[in-house]
């Protein structure tokens, strides 16, 4: 008997656009697999209404099912300090994560240093704070994992200050988006006599979908990230460090992408 069928109570979060793409639609069967009832819980739910999911969990038992790692986000975390507060006992079943999916791509996972998220820059928003991060994984030889932002459920600011619930139609960063804004940093550094740590040239490594059937992987420079096609969501990108392993450049000749594609972003 598994941990899913003695709970009463599932909470199925839907915080990320893994959940928002293939669960609502697939609800019924989710349920039918699952032999119990679903409650989807959205980001804002678990972020700001979390004592709604622990509420029954002193007097029965509650599940709260991701995608990935329970602890791949911070909110999750916030859970269990709720729980342990109200005496309440957790398990938790670890489960993949992009963290060390990305290891498909033939990088060694030891090789990488402090993940950074790239966000959608704005007309008046276009923060390079990250890049730091990037320049010293680079520094130390390490390969950078960048996550690409996800726009769910966010809000115009005329409906957020009217206090209206409604949503713009969910975004998410592709490859070709993030390469842009980095090589617009790239350009920047420059324009400021700063030798930027990352160049047109340097390699990267775009993935889609890691862990579908129709995952895609390719390796090129960051100048051939701005074209490459690797289909719909999920994306993220690696930005390798320097002194790679003999097993690692081969296992990234697999997924190279042609030297005739085009560069021009």
């Amino acid at each position: 008997m598994t941990l899913h069928e003695v709970c009463n109570h599932h909470h199925m979060t839907i915080g990320t656009p893994v959940h928002a793409l293939y669960l609502h639609p697939a609800t019924p069967v989710k349920e039918e697999f699952y032999g119990r009832k679903l409650i989807l819980a959205d980001r804002e739910e678990v972020e700001q209404e979390a004592d709604n999911i622990l509420k029954d969990a002193d007097t029965s038992d509650v599940a709260f099912l991701v995608v990935g790692d329970p602890f791949g986000a911070t909110t999750h975390s916030d859970l269990i300090l709720r729980a342990t507060k109200r005496g309440i006992s957790y398990q938790v079943i670890h489960n993949a994560s992009i963290m060390s999916a990305v290891g498909c791509c033939g990088l060694q996972l030891y090789k990488f240093g402090e993940t950074v998220s790239i966000v959608f820059w704005t007309d008046t928003w276009k923060p390079e704070s990250f890049f730091d991060k990037v320049k010293k994984n680079r520094q130390n030889g390490m390969h950078t994992l960048c996550l690409l932002d996800i726009k769910v459920k966010e809000q115009s600011l005329e409906n957020l200050i009217k206090g209206r619930k409604i949503y713009e139609p969910p975004r998410y960063m592709s490859v070709n988006q993030a390469a842009q804004q980095l090589l617009e940093i790239v350009q920047n550094l420059r324009i400021r006599g700063e030798e930027p740590a990352v160049t047109e040239k340097t390699l990267c490594v775009g993935l889609a979908r890691v862990g579908a059937e129709d995952q895609k992987v390719a390796a090129g420079t960051l100048q051939q990230m701005c074209t490459v096609d690797l289909g719909g969501p999920l994306h993220s990108l690696i930005i390798t460090g320097d002194n790679m392993h003999p097993l690692e450049t081969e296992m990234l000749s697999l997924f190279s992408i042609p030297e005739n594609s085009s560069e021009s972003c």
